[in-house]
């Protein structure tokens, strides 16, 4: 474990404690924190709406970048980490696109195949196999 990953889980933990202490355990479904990931997210984009990126309120952006972490540090089951899920989708992400097909330009991408494929990673092990 790096030490990166030593301090996501110990502030993930912080996070934990945080919660349990204020009973609001029983309110972390999956449901409720993906709606509130989701509000939280859109929080921080109405930050740039009708604006250029320089022009972003950085105060803010901190504010609304620390919500969104915080809600995707304080799962319902302590087993499903920012680390573990951050490391399903990076191996997800080298094998689907290898050195041979990056792209230089962007280009808006839907795959339900990928989301497919993290959902089946979660629930068989969090793929176990090394990221080389």
């Amino acid at each position: 474990m790096t030490k990166n990953d030593t301090e996501i889980e110990e502030l993930t933990q912080r996070l934990i404690k945080f919660r349990d202490e204020r009973n609001w355990e029983q309110f972390h479904n999956s449901k409720d924190l993906a709606l509130a990931l989701s509000i939280e997210a859109a929080e921080l984009n109405e930050l740039y709406l009708w604006k250029k990126a320089e022009d972003v309120n950085v105060e803010k952006l901190k504010e609304e970048l620390a919500d969104v972490f915080m809600h995707c540090s304080c799962p319902r089951s302590i087993t499903l980490t920012l680390s573990k899920l951050s490391s399903i989708k990076y191996k997800l992400t080298k094998k689907n696109i290898p050195l041979t097909k990056r792209r230089t330009q962007p280009r808006n991408i839907t795959s339900y195949e990928t989301i497919f494929r993290i959902i089946t990673a979660v629930y068989s092990g969090y793929g176990a196999e090394s990221d080389s």
